[in-house]
Order: structure tokens, then sequence, then C-alpha cells
């Protein structure tokens, strides 16, 4: 008997400013974020891209990608996404753009990767304060 559905496995999740795509089909994965450092908040960062791909699948699925505040509770974005594997030798990537993401807090955010409604992932993504290095120019206001 031949199984007519696998639930895929997350090879990879990358939170970056941006992902463009080749003429041949391969990804560019632009400025991978490790943490947010600003002077001051709240701040709006203009575009969060989230870069995922899922291999050794079998059928349809829905993935949904959520930025979860750090009272660990208050949704700030979340997105759903439906794609396919036809067979589990493939693999399949998603891009989620986020734009106008507001930081309120210091803290740790989370990001929450899931398929079907199965968490397969779940990281921090600090945001904090910091003071910009002595002699630096500090914005002025307009």
């Amino acid at each position: 008997m031949q199984a007519s559905r696998i639930l895929p496995d997350l090879q990879s999740a990358l939170i970056c400013e941006d992902v463009r795509q080749e003429a041949n089909g391969n990804f560019i994965i632009i400025g991978v974020i490790n943490f947010i450092r600003v002077p001051q908040l709240p701040v709006t960062a203009g575009k969060l891209c989230f870069f995922t791909r899922w291999t050794a699948g079998l059928g349809q699925f829905t993935e949904n990608v959520r930025l979860i505040a750090p009272d660990q509770t208050t949704v700030l974005r979340k997105s759903e996404v439906k794609f396919g594997l036809e067979d589990s030798a493939l693999h399949a990537t998603n891009v989620t753009v986020f734009g106008q993401v507001q930081f309120d807090f210091p803290g740790t955010y989370y990001v929450e990767i899931l398929v079907d409604d199965v968490m397969k992932l779940r990281f921090p993504l600090s945001v904090a304060v910091v003071q910009p290095p002595p002699g630096t120019a500090k914005p002025s206001a307009a």
C-alpha cells in the first residue's frame, strides 16, 4: 500500500530583508536577520520576509507563519499559504512578507512555523534598544 499523504519536514526557515528569484529558479536571500537593534522604540520594520522550505512530504498542506509578541499571547501578524508536494523527493519553497510591522516594546518576540496546525518550529527574535556608539550623529527631528 502506497501512502497518499505524508506531513512534510521543515528543511529551513529564515527571517530576512528580501528574497529574490533568479531566472533559473534559484532564490537569493538578502539580509538574514538575527535580531533587531534600534536606537528607540516604537519602530516600524518596513518589510520582514520569512523564507521556508519544505521537503519529504506528500499531498496538499497549509503553512502558517505567526509573529508573536513578548507576552507570548498576542499575535502581531499571521499568514496562511497552501502548497503541495507531488512526490516525497521534491521540495516546496514559500516566502511570506509582513509589511509595516510595528515593534512597540523591547523583548523577545517569537516566530512560529506550522503545517496543518502542527508546530514545526518556534524561534526567538530579540528586539532591543541600543545607544549608538559615541561620536555618531543622532537622527535629527524633521
